[in-house]
């Protein structure tokens, strides 16, 4: 069965649904906060020029989701499923973003929970790449149950690698 790379998602909190053109307007607006990036490489990605090309890559991807609060309908951040490596089993979540209002755990663990529930269905590892001084994201990671399994260099910078594995029958999921 091939991997669904934008599937909708319905949690409690959130839908997770394929990214659209037309969230350019909505999606950018969270984006637009300066700290959300400042402990990314792309630090500068809340300026409507690089957030544009980030936007086409996300659309270009067949990957993106875009966050949507189900308690107002707005839309609050973003992810992506990449590199689905069938011989490895294994896919990437990442270029995850959420509107600083809504940090601190509920809603980016929700979003992790779907996304894992989803890559589970077809894959037995999901990775992580993130910035080595993207503490913030690191600690989110290991929040969800997330592994440092090493670094490496990932699409021309130095990061580190996190893994969840698919919860073993009988064990509780991360």
């Amino acid at each position: 069965m091939p991997f669904d790379l934008q599937p909708t998602l319905p949690g409690e909190l959130l839908e997770l649904r394929p990214l659209h053109a037309d969230d350019w307007g909505p999606l950018f607006a969270v984006a637009s906060d300066p700290l959300i990036w400042e402990q990314h490489p792309d630090r500068d990605r809340y300026r409507e020029e690089v957030f544009r090309e980030f936007f086409r890559a996300a659309l270009e991807s067949g990957g993106a989701l875009v966050a949507v609060d189900l308690g107002d309908g707005r839309i609050i951040g973003s992810s992506r499923f990449h590199g689905y490596d069938e011989a490895r089993n294994e896919i990437e979540i990442g270029w995850t973003f959420l509107a600083r209002s809504r940090w601190g755990g509920r809603y980016n663990g929700e979003m992790k929970r779907l996304m894992l529930e989803h890559a589970f269905r077809y894959v037995e590892n999901v990775i992580f790449v993130i910035g080595p001084e993207n503490l913030r994201s690191r600690r989110a990671m290991e929040k969800v149950g997330g592994i440092l399994v090493g670094s490496r260099v990932v699409r021309g910078r130095e990061s580190v690698v996190y893994r969840i594995v698919r919860p073993s029958p009988g064990r509780p999921a991360a």
